[in-house]
Formats: structure tokens, sequence, C-alpha cells
């Protein structure tokens, strides 16, 4: 009974789970979105907290896009590099971070304004 009742009160007395903000977290993701790559890290979350080693963030992605436009010849052409918003959910388990992000792709002229998602792979420092 001793056993049984010191087991039922640890379980109890475990870390719990919390929402909280977060400004920055420090992760560093790299992915693929829209024909394109992308470097972004995490900036303002709202962070769900399920251990000490794993949480869910939910929040905006400052993010540099590297894509090549394809264009005709004589038309105007992007640059490889454009910095970009996005929008997006992020798992990270001890160190790695898995992430989902959202970023609008903006009305051109051949082509109407879109989100595209993506999905990436990084780092939590």
């Amino acid at each position: 009974m001793l056993l049984l009742s010191l087991a039922i009160s640890m379980g109890s007395y475990g870390q719990e789970k919390t929402v909280k903000g977060s400004l920055f977290e420090g992760i560093a993701v790299a992915g693929y979105t829209d024909h394109g790559a992308y470097i972004n890290c995490t900036g303002p979350a709202v962070k769900y907290i399920f251990s000490a080693k794993s949480c869910l963030l939910l929040g905006l992605l400052p993010s540099l896009k590297l894509k090549e436009d394809k264009v005709e010849a004589g038309k105007p052409k992007n640059s490889w590099v454009t910095p970009s918003l996005g929008f997006g959910l992020t798992a990270v388990i001890r160190h790695i971070a898995i992430q989902l992000p959202a970023f609008y792709a903006a009305k051109t002229g051949t082509a109407d304004g879109k989100w595209r998602l993506g999905v990436g792979i990084g780092y939590k420092f």
C-alpha cells in the first residue's frame, strides 16, 4: 500500500504542462517551400511546454527565402535572396526542431497571391 500511494503521489506532482509567450527561442531552421529553400529563426510565439525537453511553438518566423526565378528574356528578375515573414508551427524535441511554416507568395502579373506551405528541420541552441 505504501509503494502504491508513493507512486500515485509522484505521478500527480510531475511537471505540469504550461502555455506561455516567447519572444525568441534560439532555434534555427532550414527547409523547403514553393520550389525554393528558406532559412529562419523563431520569432514571437505562443509556447506549449510538454516537458523539460519538448515543446510546441505557434508563431512568426522571420526568414530568408532562397529561390531563383525563371523569367523570359527581357523581363525583370527578382533577387535570389528575399527577406520574408512566415507563420507556422515548430515542434522541438531535445535539440531537434521540426517546422511546418506557411509563407505568402505575393500576387504577380502571372500568378495570384497564395499561402505556400513548407517543411523544415533545425536545431535549438
